[in-house]
């Protein structure tokens, strides 16, 4: 059979509140939709309903801006108390131009405004941060459906990410569980005979926008299931392998 994979997006999930049991939600709505969680499954979550079960969103109402937040802010539309926020939420400012904020965040991740943004979230003034660490969430899933279904599967994380040089954002993976997010494919050979020194694929990121084919911004399905691709099961994933490290990055 030729190589074949399935993205299907997960619905009917309620809308996620500080402390909810997000595995169990997510294990309910699949089984409510006849979508069964399978051993070697990809699960993908999106950020957004991980910080909310996890309290990370906010208000803006009681944060004082500096006087950079302000400098920054002003003659465009954020406010200054969330450009604070993104602030705070930065290891380091990458760059920042025409009210765009490029910067590191504190897992090592470089994105705009450092991750937060107010979308798909209720409230006046209400701001979302990324969870404070992605890994274990995604762990945190997954163990729990290993108790409850006796399977073992996949989970990532996923945000939604620019990318330098083209148009258009994609989702990418900021957490991972259970299955290694990047495969290298260095000392191997292509059909050609020639061996291959550098190639390494993140799966995990194409597993990611894979998903956001079905779940999408603005359609309330904020979880989808991967069937069919062969992951590597690895109990010990960490989404760090995906950054690459500073003495490799020629534009730090």
């Amino acid at each position: 059979m030729p190589p074949e994979i399935r993205a299907i997006g997960i619905e009917g999930l309620p809308e996620v509140r500080a402390g909810d049991d997000l595995a169990t939600q997510i294990m309910d709505a699949c089984a409510a939709q006849g979508t069964p969680i399978e051993d070697g499954d990809v699960l993908v979550v999106t950020q957004k309903i991980v910080s909310k079960a996890e309290g990370r969103v906010m208000t803006i109402d009681d944060v004082e801006a500096s006087p950079l937040a302000v400098a920054i802010t002003e003659g465009h539309r954020r406010d200054p108390r969330h450009t604070e926020m993104i602030l705070r939420e930065s290891r380091r400012i990458v760059r920042m131009d025409r009210g765009v904020i490029i910067s590191e965040t504190y897992h090592g991740y470089i994105c705009a405004n450092a991750g937060i943004d107010a979308s798909n979230i209720p409230g006046a003034n209400a701001i979302c941060l990324l969870p404070v660490d992605p890994d274990a969430s995604a762990r945190q899933i997954r163990d729990a459906i290993r108790v409850r279904l006796g399977v073992d599967v996949a989970v990532l994380v996923s945000d939604t990410f620019g990318r330098p040089w083209r148009n258009g954002a994609v989702n990418v993976s900021i957490g991972v569980a259970g299955f290694n997010p990047v495969v290298s494919y260095v000392g191997e050979f292509d059909p050609h005979g020639n061996e291959l020194h550098t190639t390494t694929i993140a799966v995990a990121d194409e597993l990611a926008a894979t998903a956001e084919l079905v779940t999408g911004k603005l359609l309330g399905v904020p979880v989808a299931i991967i069937k069919g691709y062969p992951i590597e099961r690895m109990d010990d994933a960490d989404s760090r392998a995906i950054v690459r490290d500073s003495d490799k990055d020629l534009f730090r």
